[in-house]
């Protein structure tokens, strides 16, 4: 008998056997984030930042290659991986942590925000991440409100993500939507040019039916205007400390990196520096009412 979160068709033992893989690796304390106050710019608020895939970690691929599903009753199917790197556990998830080996993000950062919140009631909080960060940032509100814990999520300001992939099908959508809607909670998901992560995992009908949901905030390689090529991207790392100041000088890893876009497009665009530039560059949409411009930018930066 299948249990809610198999895939839905009939597993290989080979198949099993890659899932057990998986599953082994995301049973260990992975996930990173960072959870400060800004109080130069501001000091009601509160940023939690999730760190994205480490490029030399079996261990992150292993959670971003695990595109299999698992569904969260009357809310959608979601991405598994992610849902593990959050916190997910082999019981599903229990409004309060029972285990006692691992320290799972979600019921940690959690746990961090109800005491912050608890010691000043004018503090509010928002959420960011870039790649894998940014799919755990994005689900972090769902599992809150599957958990009802209203008082945090009217506390969350806004969830900010740079070349987030897609995390769940249409229906997960649908329910974000709403969630994000009931307690005023902005959701920003920003693009970087040709970033091939934001495209996966697939939204075909057959196969896989992932849907990214609400606002798409997107730059291209002079961080406005149209779409230009790896060859441009790879001239403009020589010329941008002309152009823009020494502090936009990039490195020759970087440079190496850009030879790797004009050769298969899109793979240099996901790294953070083209996403730090945007938002410095060219400007945030739609920035709410509490937390001004500047201080998005110092933060993000």
């Amino acid at each position: 008998m299948m249990k809610r979160g198999d895939i839905d068709y009939r597993q290989t033992s080979s198949i099993i056997l890659v899932r057990r893989i998986f599953i082994s690796f995301q049973e260990k304390n992975l996930t990173q984030a960072f959870v400060f106050k800004a109080s130069d710019t501001n000091p009601n608020l509160i940023v939690v930042s999730f760190r994205g895939t480490e490029l030399f970690s079996s261990d992150d691929w292993c959670t971003d290659l695990d595109i299999s599903w698992y569904e969260l009753k009357n809310v959608g199917k979601v991405h598994a991986g992610f849902l593990r790197a959050l916190g997910l556990q082999q019981n599903g998830w229990p409004k309060e942590n029972i285990s006692l080996i691992h320290q799972y993000a979600y019921y940690t950062i959690r746990q961090k925000l109800r005491d912050m919140l608890a010691r000043d009631k004018n503090l509010k909080f928002i959420l960011t991440g870039h790649s894998l960060g940014g799919a755990i940032a994005a689900l972090f509100p769902a599992i809150l409100a599957i958990h009802g814990e209203d008082e945090l999520l009217d506390k969350l300001e806004g969830v900010y993500t740079f070349g987030q992939p897609r995390i769940g099908d249409e229906e997960f959508g649908e329910y974000m939507k709403e969630v994000m809607k009931k307690h005023g909670i902005e959701y920003e998901r920003f693009v970087y040019n040709n970033d091939m992560v934001t495209r996966v995992p697939f939204d075909d009908k057959i196969l896989f039916g992932y849907k990214h949901y609400g606002s798409c905030n997107y730059f291209n390689s002079l961080y406005k205007g149209k779409l230009l090529s790896g060859v441009w991207e790879f001239i403009r790392s020589f010329i941008i400390r002309f152009w823009k100041g020494n502090e936009y000088k990039e490195n020759w890893t970087m440079r190496t990196v850009r030879i790797v876009g004009i050769i298969i497009p899109g793979v240099s665009d996901h790294f953070p520096l083209d996403y730090v530039n945007s938002t410095r560059l060219g400007g945030l949409a739609r920035p709410v009412a509490t937390t001004t411009p500047q201080d998005k930018l110092y933060l993000i930066a």
